[in-house]
């Protein structure tokens, strides 16, 4: 099995993962510090399931090396966990406002978290642009083998 084809089969199974995960975390949305946080993490997982089974079908026809497909595939993990992590904890501590204002409303939390939250929020920007980069470059021609 070829790298191209394990981080394929890798994203498919993140993204069914997420759908599970999407599937008890909307049980416990009421319960949240911040439940308007806690319904825009799970509609977030949703975007991010639907992205990976998507992009993991399409993986296998990137004509990326080996070096450079393994940074988009760790980059495009870590952007999306990242992301999804500064929402649940928002919502867990009921913060937020800072970085997600229009997702947190009125949540703000102390100093430490919303630090926390914004530097976890803003760490996945660039590193879902480089990976997007790197797959649409990727995309540029069909995989040659």
């Amino acid at each position: 099995m070829t790298t191209l084809e394990r981080q394929s089969q890798r994203l498919l199974q993140i993204g069914v993962g997420l759908l599970l995960v999407a599937s008890f975390e909307g049980f416990v949305i009421p319960y949240f510090a911040a439940p308007r946080l806690g319904l825009s993490a799970h509609t977030l997982s949703g975007l991010q399931r639907v992205l990976l089974l998507a992009l993991g079908f399409a993986w296998t026809r990137l004509n990326l090396g080996d070096v450079p497909s393994r940074v988009a595939f760790w980059l495009l993990v870590y952007s999306t966990f990242a992301i999804l992590a500064a929402y649940v904890l928002g919502a867990a501590w009921g913060a937020g406002n800072e970085t997600m204002p229009m997702a947190a409303g009125a949540a703000h939390g102390s100093p430490v978290q919303e630090g926390v939250i914004k530097v976890v929020a803003y760490s996945s920007a660039p590193a879902g642009i480089v990976s997007f980069a790197l797959i649409l470059w990727g995309l540029r021609t069909g995989r040659t083998s």
